[in-house]
């Protein structure tokens, strides 16, 4: 089992400081299944390229609780002391750690400079064969050489076999490249030597940040990386679709350079509407508060400052935002009684969820716009139905207002008739929304109407209050809605 990865960027070697490897020793490595031993072939400054080589133990593969011992066949015929499987993905975590992580001592600009890199795997097998091969690699951007390996070159009759050398190259960062390598290489394969568990999934989010989420092939590679455990790959791509959307918060941000950023800013709509959500829940009563699609924490933040709240949770879909949050937050450095307050959790708002049941209130701040109708429906049933705090206080833009902001506004086109021109100079067209990935943005009525058909169906009363400066004709530029829940009977009516 044999990974190269090469480059020809000046000073060549440099790629030593990067994979934390002196390309003048041969370095080995005991791994649970066997030995990795890395050496440079070649190493001057205008070419270098460093070999991962992995001596699988297929003794300790028999012996070992692994998934290849099923069969009896496979304790004496498998493939998996030769071709590129998850062991792979193992040693690449374990042996070059720090450049999967990027960090680097020495040349920590290097890490984040796109050098021109070539990967060869000298047998990696895939199912799905080339064509699979080209629709997971190609869309990351790069170039492939695929070589198929015939079943057996005295009886060329009998075709290829599902194994593959292949050389993908690109100009891109170390750390890229061996984060796709990592994740994807599993993929190819059919089976894992280790557990697939809810830590697997977390690591499949993480890794596949940035790119995963709009990748074309994404349903394939989550099921198979997920083999194990579909409903875990189910659960998984439920939160990638989400974080294809961009988190509302980071959205909102002041810092932000985002559209709908652009077109608030000159009203401080962000600070308004938190200062707004925040007296919601304070006059509820509420103590235990969830704020769902937390992002990067500006609502939570401004909770902790409040000591009417004793438990905080922050709930979304993005690892990277709640990173972000934490960090914030001075999470790790905040004293003992603080820190118990807060929780920051990772998940879905369209699965239930038993950590968000029983709460006083939740925030929902600028999230619904981000949903289409099939994934509205089920947030519907998960908040309402299943976690049903008292109260419910959540917003969304106001489309009628749009036209008000010069960078929104729709393009004007001269009236058609003598008749119309009469009436007025102009006809506007409606104003496009304030956030390309906007699913939708309602008018006060369209907004009236969802949330008045919420309360029937999920027993809760509805009031509506206006967020930002109110125009006579056009209504606030923020609508929000506070939902009250229905105390139920014994007999559930």
């Amino acid at each position: 089992m044999l990974l190269t990865i090469s480059t020809t960027h000046h000073p060549a070697i440099d790629v030593g400081y990067l994979l934390h490897k002196n390309p003048a020793r041969c370095q080995t490595f005991d791994l649970s299944f066997g030995r990795a031993h890395v050496f440079y072939p070649e190493a001057t400054t205008q070419n270098c390229t460093a070999a991962l080589l992995l001596d699988v133990d297929p003794v300790g593969i028999v012996r070992g609780p692994s998934r290849f011992s099923e069969r009896l066949l496979d304790q004496y015929v498998n493939d998996r002391p030769f071709v590129a499987s998850s062991f792979l993905s193992v040693a690449i975590a374990q042996v070059f750690g720090s450049a999967l992580q990027g960090r680097s001592k020495e040349r920590p600009e290097l890490v984040d400079t796109p050098l021109p890199l070539v990967a060869r795997i000298a047998v990696l097998p895939c199912r799905g064969g080339e064509a699979f091969l080209r629709r997971v690699f190609e869309p990351l951007g790069y170039a492939l050489t695929v070589a198929p390996h015939p079943l057996d070159e005295t009886f060329a009759d009998w075709g290829d076999s599902p194994y593959f050398t292949v050389e993908l190259s690109k100009t891109t960062t170390l750390k890229e490249l061996l984060t796709h390598l990592y994740v994807l290489v599993p993929v190819f394969d059919h089976r894992k030597h280790y557990y697939v568990g809810q830590a697997e999934m977390e690591n499949l989010l993480a890794k596949g940040e940035g790119w995963l989420a709009s990748h074309p092939e994404r349903e394939a590679i989550t099921f198979r990386y997920l083999k194990h455990a579909p409903s875990l790959a189910r659960q998984a791509l439920a939160q990638l679709a989400q974080e294809d959307e961009p988190e509302v918060a980071a959205l909102d941000d002041e810092a932000s350079t985002g559209e709908e950023d652009s077109a608030e800013a000159r009203i401080s709509l962000n600070e308004e509407r938190l200062g707004t959500v925040l007296a919601a829940l304070r006059a509820s009563g509420a103590r235990r508060v969830l704020d769902l699609g937390c992002g990067e924490g500006n609502l939570v933040r401004e909770l902790m400052k409040d000591k009417q709240f004793d438990e905080i949770i922050g709930l979304d879909v993005s690892i990277r935002s709640l990173e972000i949050a934490a960090d914030r937050l001075r999470l790790d450095r905040l004293p003992p009684h603080q820190k118990d307050r807060l929780r920051l959790l990772h998940g879905s708002l369209m699965y239930r969820d038993r950590r968000l049941e029983g709460f006083d209130a939740a925030a929902v701040v600028e999230v619904i716009e981000h949903l289409d109708p099939p994934r509205l429906a089920a947030f519907e049933r998960v908040l309402f139905e299943c976690a049903r705090p008292g109260t419910i206080v959540l917003t969304t833009p106001n489309r009628e207002y749009n036209v008000l902001w010069a960078n929104l506004a729709g393009d004007a086109k001269p009236a058609e008739t003598k008749g119309e021109r009469a009436a007025a100079d102009t006809v506007i067209v409606s104003p496009p929304l304030r956030h390309k990935d906007h699913r939708f943005e309602w008018t006060r009525a369209e907004f009236r109407t969802w949330a008045e058909a919420v309360t029937e169906r999920f027993g809760y009363t509805v009031r509506f209050l206006p967020v930002g400066p109110e125009d006579p004709a056009l209504g606030p530029p923020t609508q929000m809605a506070v939902f009250t829940a229905v105390q139920r009977c014994g007999d559930g009516t």
